[in-house]
């Protein structure tokens, strides 16, 4: 049997990559990835329990695809599959729950327990299928994992896994026990799905893992040796670096972006500014080694845009802890925040700290926080008004004025929206105009044809 499969995910930049993985190995088994739900036979849900927020989300969206196609198989996967199995399989409409320890056999695990076969020569061609889609816009996530803006395009980014797993054991992640221990893939098979990938039109890779910077942990190699020779063995436009620890940056690690095809963008999770809150979440950098590492940065790799995490409201956090925090973020002055009011998660050291702080001081904390955030992106887009970068185009949308509009990124993580024609998936050079919505959002640009 055929099958047209629905993927959808939430969550992390490696949930992502697991989807597009997976598309390709469902397309070279002869089955179809379909942009629409309600033309699925097989549903593949990849979930996200970073916070309990999530959890639930996941929880929301795997019952309203069931109610979107009560007809179709539904596979549960994922964190919060992982933590909560019996829990997932529970809901309306699950037929199957595969581990995080099973994903890279979820294919044909699936496949094999639903009775879902097909010959290979019943594969569709390489442009007919989106390679995903998702119902709605997904939580970011914090700690290691990071979703970078929202999901792109077909044939355009496409994210890599290249390791699972973390051994960092920071005191308020769960992650790390839906995870489990680090696995990495090895540097020639990287090369080869980023080679497959861009001959099948897509410009970006971004690289992923739950632990990125401990690629290559179990494999003798790290991941500057996996960059260095993915500009070598690869020609695809453009590569990215996903979540980066602050402590995994070696030393001449900056001299991987002399490359142009190293996209300037690093998102370092700083957590806290205040050293006392860090030391009580078991990270292993604090605010003066971070301090060193991004001035460094900035000034071996021009325009080089840092962006971060932050969580407000862990157990014990003062308000002279708080303000450190603020202070700090904005000495530091980074071009965007994801903040994150502290959720416990059962099973992490942090669910048992004492001086647990109050909703509403959370709350007040956050939008403290996001106000400081705001004025921070509008100074450091500001910087580059009128400059000329570098974009990734994504899809078009015709507007009713009869002009198509087209959204992309910047080499360092800008978004930009422009007008014309046939800009898809292709890369150009652009002039950012003005800087639209509040808080400030993106570029309006004018774009430079060769």
């Amino acid at each position: 049997m055929k099958a047209a499969v629905y993927l959808s995910t939430l969550g992390c930049r490696l949930n992502e990559a697991e989807l597009v993985s997976w598309t390709g190995a469902l397309e070279a088994r002869g089955h179809q990835v379909v942009p629409r739900v309600q033309d699925a036979n097989l549903i593949v849900l990849n979930t996200c329990a970073v916070t309990q927020e999530a959890s639930r989300k996941s929880r929301k969206l795997a019952g309203s695809l069931h109610r979107k196609n009560p007809n179709a198989r539904l596979v549960v996967t994922g964190c919060m599959a992982e933590l909560e199995p019996d829990r997932a399989a529970a809901l309306a409409g699950v037929d199957l729950v595969v581990s995080n320890m099973a994903k890279d056999e979820l294919v044909d695990r699936v496949l094999e327990k639903l009775d879902l076969q097909a010959m290979p020569e019943m594969a569709t061609e390489p442009d007919s299928a989106h390679p995903y889609a998702e119902p709605s816009d997904p939580p970011h996530a914090s700690g290691p994992l990071l979703q970078l803006g929202k999901r792109s395009t077909p044939r355009s980014r496409a994210f890599i896994k290249v390791q699972d797993g973390c051994r960092n054991h920071c005191s308020y992640c769960v992650v790390t026990i839906a995870r489990g221990e680090e696995r990495s893939s090895s540097i020639a098979n990287l090369v080869d799905e980023i080679n497959a990938l861009h001959e099948k039109g897509y410009k970006e890779a971004v690289l992923t893992g739950v632990h990125l910077g401990g690629y290559g942990h179990d494999l003798d190699t790290d991941l500057s040796a996996l960059v260095h020779s993915l500009l070598r063995e690869t020609s695809i436009e453009r590569l990215r670096l996903s979540s980066l620890e602050p402590w995994d940056l070696p030393k001449n690690f900056s001299e991987l972006w002399q490359s142009p095809r190293l996209m300037p963008h690093l998102h370092l999770p700083l957590q806290s500014g205040s050293d006392t809150v860090l030391r009580r979440m078991s990270r292993r950098c604090f605010t003066d080694e971070f301090r060193e590492l991004v001035a460094t940065l900035r000034a071996d790799v021009p325009n080089l845009n840092i962006t971060t995490d932050l969580i407000v409201g862990f157990p014990g956090e003062t308000e002279y802890e708080f303000s450190e925090s603020l202070e700090y973020v904005q000495e530091i002055g980074f071009g965007h925040m994801h903040i994150f009011g502290f959720s416990p998660r059962e099973g992490t050291r942090a669910e048992k700290l004492s001086g647990r702080i109050d909703g509403p001081t959370i709350r007040e904390r956050s939008r403290a926080m996001h106000r400081v955030a705001a004025r921070m992106k509008q100074t450091h887009m500001s910087r580059y008004l009128g400059t000329r970068r570098s974009v990734l185009w994504e899809a078009g949308r015709l507007g009713s004025n009869g002009q198509t509009s087209y959204q992309g990124y910047t080499d360092n993580y800008l978004r930009v929206v422009a007008q014309g024609d046939g800009l898809d998936n292709t890369i150009s050079e652009a002039t950012l105009m003005t800087i639209e919505g509040t808080p400030a959002e993106r570029f309006v640009a004018s774009v430079h044809r060769s």
